[in-house]
């Protein structure tokens, strides 16, 4: 895939979770269309990483918790100082700890619901009254289909991503005033590290649902991501964008053929 034909000369950014997969992809792509990238994870990238060569600045890196609120506004004020802005923010960073619900332990909804959700909040929170201040800002937020739609032994995993596409649309219209945008991004099943491990069955389902007959891309995901960070966006806001090959058109599909007056409805058989 190419990149993105955008500009974010002299913009600055936040990725959040940008060591591997999908964020680590977003902050390459935006350090390549110019902004000047400061991704906050847990750890540095990998050895094996991709670096950006061609960039004019690469990203910087910073290892936080996000969970910490207080870890993340001492980061933000440090970026805000350094830089003097901040004009664009990518809410990345997530988890999964798949059980059934029955199985789900205080842990691992608290481990999933910590990071995906109110990680998330911390750094919305933080980032929002520097962009207030410049009346300025675009923000994206990565959720998932399955905060959409549901899905099997992801109960906290679901109910984080559905919780991030509130609050992404709420935010949306308590910051549009202040000529900053908020969106959320909702990638079916994309190959990334997190997903790698996942068994050949699941992955198959996944694919199966697909219109495109492939999974998805980090650079898919980037993709949208700048769009609705870029000035082609500037009217969009509060909206959740699918990339996701046609995942859950499948998935309205067969909802709109079990709610049809067709021969299987009892109401279509007395009539």
């Amino acid at each position: 895939m190419g990149h993105v034909k955008a500009s974010f000369s002299g913009e600055v950014a936040i990725v959040t979770g940008a060591a591997s997969g999908i964020g680590l992809e977003i902050a390459r792509e935006l350090a390549l269309a110019g902004a000047r990238v400061h991704g906050f994870d847990l750890r540095p990238p990998g050895p094996g990483a991709p670096g950006v060569p061609e960039s004019p600045v690469p990203p910087v890196f910073h290892q936080v918790d996000v969970r910490d609120s207080q870890a993340v506004e001492d980061l933000v004020v440090s970026v805000f100082q350094a830089e003097g802005r901040i004009d664009l923010l990518v809410n990345n960073a997530g988890r999964t700890r798949d059980r059934v619900l029955w199985k789900t332990s205080d842990e691992d909804w608290r481990e999933v619901i910590d990071v995906n959700l109110t990680g998330a909040f911390h750094v919305l929170r933080a980032v929002a009254p520097r962009m207030r201040a410049r009346k300025r800002g675009r923000i994206v937020q990565i959720a998932s289909i399955n905060g959409l739609r549901g899905r099997f032994g992801q109960a906290n995993y679901s109910a984080s991503k559905a919780g991030l596409i509130g609050l992404t649309r709420t935010a949306a219209r308590e910051l549009g005033p202040s000529g900053i945008t908020v969106n959320a991004v909702a990638p079916g099943m994309v190959e990334t590290p997190m997903t790698a491990g996942l068994s050949a069955e699941v992955r198959a389902k996944a694919l199966a649902e697909t219109a495109t007959g492939r999974l998805g891309r980090p650079a898919d995901v980037a993709a949208a991501v700048l769009f609705l960070l870029s000035e082609e966006a500037a009217h969009v806001t509060g909206q959740v964008l699918c990339v996701d090959g046609g995942q859950t058109a499948l998935a309205r599909r067969r909802s709109s053929r079990s709610s049809s007056p067709s021969g299987s409805s009892p109401w279509s058989r007395s009539a």
